[in-house]
């Protein structure tokens, strides 16, 4: 077909003269076409050869070539493709007319980047699809091989097609070969005339596949076929089992296939089945449940094997493998979902740029870097199309022809080859500026040279034990022999010596860091000792080890935090995951947004899916993980003095509130007999958490209420509480929700586990003990049912509101507070800040009193506002003198922030750790001086209540 002389200039008015990138749907098909034609020698070749194919192009260039017109198309030449000579045929001409239609739309800027790359991958997936069925249906003729069956029990066998790379992604390019890998489920036999394994029936299968979309006939390609990323590569079965690939996976896999099938997808054959069983196989060996940092190190190194063949071949001009190319583009995304796509299900998307826009969304690129290196994956992929364009080679390297660069400059919309050069050393700039900042090598201090003799060395006495003593001095260290002491016992240790090489190297370079970093801090010794358990306690978890070498601002962060609390330290031993919560301080400022957090915590639940045994052990830990998270945010902001503690124990309890809720729902979706969809069911918290004055280790005080007359909602309702209790306190790898306590439900623990509404009401007014009643006046509804909840809230006002005998009620309480004075007797000479009298005890039974002596005249005494908030109620009433009340809730708030210090700095409380601290820790015991005045505003309250009337 002759060129028209006005054909570049018509493209360079198109693409130079617009003030957008608009499309241009204004333009007629013949100028579209005709602007186009001196961009793609490809376009000029085809439509010379075959003409015929200009009027159709002419007619559906304005369309978009939909994957519903590639099958319209193989179906009503199906009669022709009725041998492999004639499948061939149509496959190679529906490829020309797909090619055809998206270079003329692209060029002429009818489509955009997504478009090209959708339409080229449902060309491949189409093509595929429809080859694999002619050859299946030929090859199990029953004259032929037959059917390929199970040897298990005679199943069917159906191929699998894999699609890697691009073409997984669901992005693949113009001229791109396509990356496949042929899976089938089991081994068998087929049942034809001439039986063979299903192995050497699916080799075939594979064989007629691969030369159908390969082999170059009259009629050209459709894609040239890449089998090399199967296991063992080239040496490897063209086809292989579900159990062959899972056995490679485990015994041989390489670190390297794990970004090769980030990317996977299952594009033919039985596709709904097949990818849930490969997901089954692949994302174990893909996706690691706990965080990957070692992926850092490893891609480092195949980015630098990368490199040097670049280098080597002289490829600089190579837009994928290139500096700032595509492959670093990929790089970073593939890095993010490989260390965190095993527990965020959302960063296992294919697509790259879809990648990056969830990096962006959750905080792990920065706005400025997600978009910067979006634009630049854009623009470098419409440069690789145009690249392609014109002569439909598979090429990502600038032209060295100046004809050439000219045409390339005028399809990317730039006047001259230097423009265009300009931005694309811009963008290319820009990529290299991010993977340089994201996989740089972690930079040394000066000091840690200096400081590494310290502990490689055996240092036991002589010039070598005072040299090592000055140097621990001089940097601020009050117990240098103690220090000593302690490296030497870790690196001579058992679990030191049995570390891997490379868990062996990291805590080499680690120790000296932990010394520099602790020596900034008043408390250096104890900074360092608790850094040191804190890295003995992960050193057989490489990926800790990693994250630390990798991020050096987290081990500041991990010191500040361990330096301040020892409660923190041993939280941090016990949950390492929780290290990745300092690499962006920002998270760990922010007021909790429950209600976010709650949509977050029930996404990543519901990708987990059914209620099997693995997935419920699989949601127990997403729980755990996610209320450790929380727990942790909670506890930097508190250690660095950002946290008020009544707004702590609030932002506890409403964590507790939405991690029952949660439960409670799981709990019932995973009942097998449920006689409703959600349970008429609630849950009450009785103690701190009903007062909403929980600390970090704080004990659930719950009990459990219905309100359903189906009869068997008994039973029901019983099992139900105990799988809720079930999913909290049980112990997974993941470690513990919470302990509970089921004891202040009606009878005790000789009761039913759960009550009606009706019997709880009629147990609470007629039988409940006095300090049951006490008890009731820090209980509140948490969780469940709004019915439910109104005839909690119903009873609970009721019996608060009953009219008592003052005298009577005072004996009562005065009774039950020597009781609990008995039980925690105090030898030690100091102030015992909860039992003592003058203590919390006493404030939260003079409190407790008022309510049930006085809530009959005053029902706001009823309102869940908390122990301070309910004596500068009691002032304001004049029910206690108005200076009593403000003197004792200033020293109950003393004594709740003395207490909660001493907690974070002794005794940890933590399931699974031993008392780090002595009893007086444990029980939160001081010198009385330090509180003497809050003890005597504490004393003087409960005189004012209860007169004369002492405890012993």
């Amino acid at each position: 077909m002759p060129l028209h002389a006005a054909g570049i200039a018509s493209l360079l008015k198109i693409y130079c003269n617009s003030e957008s990138s608009t499309m241009h749907a204004d333009h007629s098909p013949e100028e579209i076409i005709e602007s186009i034609l001196p961009c793609s020698r490809y376009v000029q070749r085809l439509l010379e050869s075959e003409p015929e194919l200009l009027i159709e192009l002419g007619q559906n260039v304005k369309q978009p070539f939909l994957r519903e017109e590639m099958h319209a198309f193989l179906n009503a030449n199906a009669d022709v493709a009725n041998d492999e000579a004639g499948l061939n045929r149509i496959l190679r001409s529906l490829r020309k007319r797909v090619m055809l239609r998206l270079v003329v739309r692209d060029l002429g800027r009818l489509a955009d980047l997504g478009e090209i790359m959708m339409s080229m991958t449902d060309l491949a997936e189409t093509a595929i699809g429809f080859a694999l069925e002619r050859h299946h249906a030929w090859l199990t003729d029953s004259g032929r091989y037959g059917q390929p069956r199970s040897a298990d029990n005679g199943a069917s066998q159906r191929m699998l097609v894999i699609a890697m790379g691009k073409l997984g992604g669901g992005e693949l390019n113009v001229s791109s070969d396509v990356d496949l890998i042929f899976i089938y489920p089991q081994d068998g036999e087929t049942n034809g005339a001439r039986s063979i394994s299903n192995h050497d029936y699916f080799a075939r299968l594979g064989r007629r596949l691969i030369a159908s979309l390969n082999d170059m006939t009259p009629d050209g390609y459709v894609f040239r076929v890449d089998m090399r990323l199967r296991p063992y590569g080239e040496s490897g079965p063209l086809a292989m089992s579900f159990a062959m690939l899972e056995e490679y996976f485990v015994t041989q896999g390489r670190e390297w296939e794990r970004y090769a099938w980030i990317k996977s997808r299952v594009i033919a054959g039985p596709c709904a089945e097949g990818s849930r069983l490969m997901e089954r196989i692949t994302q174990p060996f893909v996706f690691r449940k706990y965080l990957d940092f070692g992926a850092y190190e490893s891609m480092r190194d195949l980015h630098s094997q990368i490199r040097q063949e670049v280098s080597r071949r002289e490829m600089h001009a190579n837009i994928k493998l290139g500096p700032g190319g595509i492959r670093e583009i990929e790089f970073i995304a593939q890095v993010f979902q490989l260390i965190r796509g095993g527990r965020d299900a959302d960063l296992r998307a294919r697509p790259t740029l879809i990648v990056l826009g969830c990096l962006r969304e959750k905080r792990q690129l920065s706005d400025k870097a997600a978009a910067e290196l979006s634009d630049a994956y854009c623009f470098l992929r419409n440069l690789e199309h145009r690249l392609q364009y014109l002569d439909d080679q598979q090429t990502q390297t600038l032209p060295e022809s100046l004809a050439d660069q000219a045409l390339i400059a005028t399809t990317m919309g730039f006047p001259d080859y230097d423009g265009f050069l300009r931005e694309l050393d811009s963008h290319r700039r820009n990529v290299t500026h991010h993977f340089e900042q994201i996989f740089a090598a972690p930079r040394e201090s000066q000091k840690l040279d200096t400081l590494a003799w310290l502990w490689q060395e055996p240092i036991n006495e002589g010039v070598g034990a005072e040299a090592a003593t000055a140097q621990l001095v001089t940097m601020g260290f009050r117990s240098p022999e103690t220090i000593l002491k302690q490296l030497q016992g870790f690196r001579t240790s058992i679990r030191y010596r049995q570390l891997p090489k490379t868990s062996k190297n990291r805590v080499d370079a680690l120790v000296p860091a932990l010394i520099e970093v602790a020596a900034k801090f008043p408390a250096a010794d104890i900074t360092l000792e608790r850094l040191l358990s804190l890295l003995e306690s992960i050193s057989r978890r490489a990926a800790y080890l990693a994250l630390l070498r990798e991020y050096p601002q987290a081990l500041d962060r991990v010191a500040k935090l361990v330096s301040a609390s020892r409660w923190a330290s041993e939280y941090l031993s016990l949950h390492p995951i929780l290290l990745d919560e300092l690499l962006n301080p920002a998270d760990l400022q922010g007021t909790p947004d429950w209600s976010g957090s709650g949509a977050r915590l029930t996404g990543q639940l519901n990708d987990i899916g059914g209620f099997g045994r693995e997935d419920i052990e699989q949601q127990m830990d997403v729980l755990r993980h996610f209320h450790h998270a929380e727990v942790f945010r909670l506890l930097a902001r508190d250690v660095e003095g950002l946290l008020p503690l009544e707004t702590l124990s609030d932002h506890l309890s409403d964590l507790a509130d939405l991690i029952l809720d949660t439960v409670l729902r799981l709990a019932w979706s995973g009942l097998r007999r449920r006689h409703r969809d959600a349970p008429a069911f609630g849950i009450i918290g009785y103690g701190k958490l009903g007062g909403k004055e929980l600390g970090y280790a704080s004990d659930l005080d719950i009990i459990f209420l219905y309100d359903d007359t189906h009869p068997d909602a008994p039973e029901i309702y019983a099992r139900l509480c105990q799988r809720v209790n079930s999913w909290l306190t049980s112990y997974t790898s993941a470690g513990l929700l919470y302990e509970t306590d089921l004891r202040l439900r009606p009878n005790g623990g000789s009761g039913l586990l759960v009550s009606s509404t009706e019997a709880f009401d009629q147990y609470q007014r007629n039988q409940a003990w006095v300090w049951e009643h006490q008890a009731l006046t820090r209980a509140r509804f948490v969780a469940g049912n709004a019915h439910v909840k109104e005839a909690f809230e119903c009873t609970r006002k009721a019996v608060l509101c009953q009219r008592r005998d003052l005298a009577g009620l005072a004996c009562e309480v005065l009774r039950m507070r020597q009781k609990m004075l008995d039980a925690h007797p105090n030898s030690t000479g100091l102030f015992d800040i909860k039992h003592d009298r003058g203590g919390i005890i006493d404030v939260e039974f003079v409190v407790q009193y008022l309510v049930l002596g006085y809530a009959c005249e005053y029902p706001e005494l009823t309102n869940n506002i908390g122990n301070i908030g309910l004596l500068k109620l009691a002032g304001e009433l004049g029910l206690i003198r108005a200076e009593t009340a403000d003197r004792a809730l200033r020293a109950y708030r003393e004594f709740r922030r003395v207490q909660h210090r001493l907690r974070l700095n002794g005794d940890s409380g933590l399931r699974g750790i031993s008392s780090a601290g002595n009893e007086s820790q444990q029980f939160a015991r001081v010198e009385l001086d330090c509180l003497r005045d809050n003890v005597e505003a504490v004393l003087r309250l409960w005189e004012e209540v209860f007169g004369t009337q002492c405890l012993s």
